[in-house]
């Protein structure tokens, strides 16, 4: 009986591993995100694994079992000598929020006055007052509490408190 499970593979193998699946002949779900990252003093979009070292097969596990286990790359298939089945209301709702294979997440959605964290940046862990996006650019202002000051941060970067 075909079902979804999660196989744990090796740093970095993700991409390797489902290719070799998907030539073996199974349905294959190695979700990516893409995202703003602070590196080096700026902000770059990059597209990394949205679950570092797991991706997601569908197959027929008396079947595949061995042949997945042994696929260069494999660590193992989570559940090892019992695989687990992931519910397909988890796939379906991984696919829903993807654009081929990558998910862009939205920034939250902050009202004037929200209490907001920063998460990154020179300013990481500082709290402040959303006020406002800034037109046209993924950025807001909020009002520093720390400083009493306005400052202007990439909008992925901010979270409510």
């Amino acid at each position: 009986m075909l079902n979804w499970y999660a196989i744990y593979t090796k740093p970095q193998c993700e991409e390797s591993v489902s290719l070799m699946l998907r030539n073996a002949g199974l349905e294959v779900l190695s979700p990516r995100i893409r995202i703003k990252k602070y590196n080096r003093g700026r902000y770059e979009h990059v597209i990394e694994p949205l679950f570092k070292s797991y991706i997601f097969a569908c197959f027929d596990s008396d079947t595949h079992h061995h042949m997945i286990r042994y696929t260069r790359g494999v660590k193992y298939i989570v559940g090892k000598d019992h695989p687990i089945v992931v519910p397909q209301e988890i796939i379906d709702a991984m696919r829903q929020q993807m654009e081929g294979d990558i998910i862009t997440p939205r920034p939250e959605n902050l009202l004037k006055g929200d209490r907001v964290v920063i998460r990154e940046g020179p300013f990481a862990s500082f709290y402040g007052i959303f006020q406002h996006p800034v037109p046209g650019r993924d950025r807001v202002v909020i009002l520093l509490e720390a400083l009493n000051s306005r400052l202007e941060v990439e909008d992925v970067s901010v979270r409510k408190a």
